[in-house]
């Protein structure tokens, strides 16, 4: 954790609250921006960033790099983060761009595989694995 001090302004306290809000989902700056805006509060995009940027390293919020051409998307974690004790990979979709969760029993096993066997430390907020989601397969 940041050994910066935490500071608990109006826009921080409206972010985390809507991080809160929308469970398991991933959100970009420029989503809680537009949120913003449609709620008659627009927060500019440089303050969103500054206090996403504050809540990961506060180890409130999980951030995701999912690919070069993808903004990085933020999610809210709680006091400890979901992926250090919960087995959390992600799948892209190639069509429509959707991330989802992807929590497997089986994954796990592949992830203990390749640290006994490999010894192999695999980061599952950085696995992806891309494809087609089942409405754009439709």
């Amino acid at each position: 954790m940041n050994k910066k001090a935490t500071y608990h302004t109006r826009q921080r306290e409206q972010i985390l609250r809507y991080l809160k809000s929308v469970p398991g989902v991933h959100t970009t700056a420029g989503d809680l921006c537009r949120y913003f805006e449609e709620q008659g509060t627009p927060i500019g995009k440089a303050t969103v960033y500054r206090h996403l940027e504050r809540l990961v390293d506060e180890g409130l919020v999980n951030k995701y790099h999912i690919d070069s051409e993808s903004s990085a998307c933020f999610e809210f974690c709680g006091e400890t983060a979901h992926c250090e004790h919960d087995v959390c990979f992600h799948c892209k979709c190639e069509k429509c761009g959707r991330l989802i969760h992807l929590h497997c029993t089986e994954l796990e096993q592949v992830q203990k595989h390749l640290k006994e066997q490999h010894q192999f430390l695999l980061d599952p907020l950085r696995v992806v694995f891309y494809g087609v989601c089942e409405e754009c397969k439709s």
